[in-house]
């Protein structure tokens, strides 16, 4: 077997993937070294990735590579989402919003949705034709689903949707967004629905995309309801499951995160390592000096740490039984480490690390969001807190 260590830039060996995976990874590199990083300071000064991007992703079967070939796709495991997120992460490319697109909403589609939804959606998900979005979060609930009041009304055969979202990920582009709606607005968690709205519907608008401190390229944009319609037949599952369907896959969401993380940590201390080794500073090299080895060792301890906790999930994902609690403890343990270590290889750098022409600088400002996103991560604590509780 080839090593796979090696191949995934891992700092462990690792036993997750066969030869068709690292097969797959030397495709998707090389598309990310030829596709994607050559233009991405362009994107990231634009605000986004072109849609010819996505179309080339979907000709090689990056994207939604889990869904089944009756739809279009590969109906690979899902390790090969992972060698996507990894290849991606690894290269510092962080425009392309494909984790939402394939990680999220594909799956609650090909989850929930009809018969005829799915093949209306997931072959055009699949080549990259169709850009898909998560309608989550509005301006007055961000990790506190419950309190959403986008409300979707049911009028015969038709629901009528009016709110607002923000921070949403492809929302300037997305042509499908699953859309969190309460549909019984006096019912708490059980009056939230999940409705996959076509973008080009009447009463649908796009607000500003959003101005952010990292991840400049990655559109994301404030989305507008007034009087939206979709067909009942566009609704995941049935009316009332929505907030137990977003907690059913907000697991694979944030071990998702996870991944990312600690792969945006093994690059991060790969850039510090050639970096410190070529600095000459006081007649040596800075990798030479006792602190820089002594920090950098300590980092590839506690990034070495942090990738198997981040595979043993994979594994329990893939079997069937990563819960709520663990998925977690691995998204909040991840991306606090991710700060730590994007934080403490920048200071390496010194000035440079400051400037933008320096991957560690779109790092540290990209890891940011990591600590919010999928849930902040005083609410991972609360979930854990919980349990750990409760289990005493």
């Amino acid at each position: 077997m080839i090593n796979v260590a090696h191949v995934s830039g891992s700092l462990v060996e690792r036993d997750l993937f066969d030869a068709d995976h690292d097969a797959f990874r030397d495709t998707v590199r090389r598309f990310v070294e030829t596709e994607l990083q050559p233009y991405h300071a362009q994107w990231e000064k634009d605000g986004i990735v072109p849609r010819e991007a996505w179309l080339k992703a979907g000709e090689i079967g990056m994207l939604c590579p889990t869904i089944p070939e009756e739809y279009g796709g590969i109906g690979a495991d899902w390790l090969y989402s992972i060698v996507v997120i990894e290849e991606i992460t690894r290269a510092n490319v962080t425009g392309p919003g494909f984790m939402v697109h394939s990680e999220m909403v594909a799956p609650y589609i090909l989850a929930w949705g009809s018969e005829d939804l799915k093949r209306e959606w997931l072959p055009k998900m699949i080549a990259g034709e169709a850009i898909g979005a998560v309608g989550m979060t509005e301006p007055g609930a961000g990790s506190d689903l419950k309190a959403m009041r986008t409300r979707a009304i049911r009028q015969g055969d038709s629901y009528h949707i009016d709110g607002q979202k923000t921070y949403i990920s492809n929302g300037a582009q997305c042509d499908l967004i699953v859309l969190a709606c309460k549909t019984d607005p006096d019912a708490g968690a059980r009056g939230v629905s999940l409705i996959a709205l076509d973008a080009d519907q009447p009463g649908f608008e796009r607000g500003r995309r959003l101005d952010k401190i990292g991840l400049k390229a990655q559109d994301t944009s404030e989305l507008f309801f007034n009087d939206a319609i979709a067909p009942v037949a566009n609704r995941l599952g049935e009316e009332g499951q929505g907030f137990g369907m977003l907690m059913t896959k907000l697991a694979q969401e944030r071990l998702a995160v996870g991944v990312k993380g600690i792969t945006a940590c093994e690059a991060a201390l790969r850039w510090t390592v050639e970096y410190v080794q070529e600095r000459k500073l006081f007649g040596g090299a800075l990798g030479d000096m006792q602190n820089t080895q002594f920090v950098l060792a300590q980092l590839a301890a506690e990034i070495g740490q942090g990738r198997v906790f981040v595979d043993w999930g994979i594994r329990r994902f893939m079997a069937g039984k990563l819960n709520a609690v663990d998925a977690s403890k691995i998204k909040l343990l991840i991306t606090e480490l991710n700060g730590k270590v994007v934080d403490q290889c920048l200071q390496f750098f010194g000035g440079y690390g400051y400037m933008n022409e320096y991957p560690i600088a779109q790092a540290y400002v990209d890891a940011r969001i990591s600590r919010i996103a999928g849930g902040a991560n005083e609410v991972m604590r609360q979930i854990i807190a919980r349990d750990l509780f409760r289990r005493n």
